[in-house]
């Protein structure tokens, strides 16, 4: 499944030209004209990306990025900012309130993608090291040790993987193919239902203290890593 891409472009040119360069680069694009209608668009499975026009109808890009960052199933989403400001100050203005980045028009699609792969590099938190606790399971990535209420557990690597992804990850629904494209590798050829084996491993791995509930199944998408 192609990472989503709400575009916010109040005018219809430039955002069936972002749809267009999205789709050539495997992107799944989605159109929104103003405040409102991105607002609607927010829904599971969430956005990957949001693309964002300063001035919008219906209020500021300002104003949605301040919005989108302070609501916790949303604030994970990261935003590149685009408009015709190119003052430093609007710049500040904008990665104040949270955007990963700003891209200046007039700014060519193959600056715009390259933008977009670096941002999804520098905010994909599988990287990080510190620990994570969740409802006290624990998973430290430096010492790839996991707990649940200092009661240590065992699992093999790609199961840890795949908790690190999902504890970092909470609150979205992810198909088997993102799975396996964010823990196994895109270079790596697993099929589809190896997802599933190593959910079943992973959840017995964390069931003693009843964390395997964590792992929803969403019938015909994926699954799913939450505390609800």
């Amino acid at each position: 499944m192609p990472s989503k891409i709400l575009i916010v472009e109040d005018e219809a040119p430039i955002r069936e030209m972002l749809a267009f360069v999205m789709e050539q680069h495997g992107y799944q694009p989605i159109q929104a004209a103003d405040f409102d209608i991105a607002l609607e668009k927010m829904v599971e499975p969430y956005p990957d990306m949001i693309l964002l026009d300063w001035m919008l109808p219906g209020g500021s890009g300002i104003q949605l990025a301040r919005q989108v960052k302070t609501t916790e199933h949303l604030r994970h989403i990261p935003i590149i900012m685009l408009t015709a400001r190119g003052e430093e100050e609007d710049k500040i203005k904008g990665l104040e309130v949270g955007a990963d980045d700003y891209v200046t028009k007039p700014f060519s699609p193959k600056e715009l993608i390259a933008r977009m792969r670096a941002v999804f590099r520098r905010v994909s938190p599988t990287h990080l090291d510190e620990p994570i606790d969740i409802n006290g399971l624990q998973l430290d990535p430096v010492s790839h040790r996991v707990s649940a209420h200092n009661d240590s557990l065992e699992m093999g690597p790609t199961e840890f993987r795949l908790l690190h992804f999902f504890m970092t990850h909470p609150e979205r629904v992810y198909s088997r193919e993102q799975l396996l494209d964010h823990v196994w590798g895109t270079n790596v050829y697993v099929e589809d239902r190896t997802v599933d084996v190593h959910i079943r491993r992973l959840r017995k791995a964390i069931e003693r203290h009843g964390h395997d509930s964590l792992i929803q199944t969403v019938r015909g998408v994926g699954y799913r890593f939450s505390t609800r």
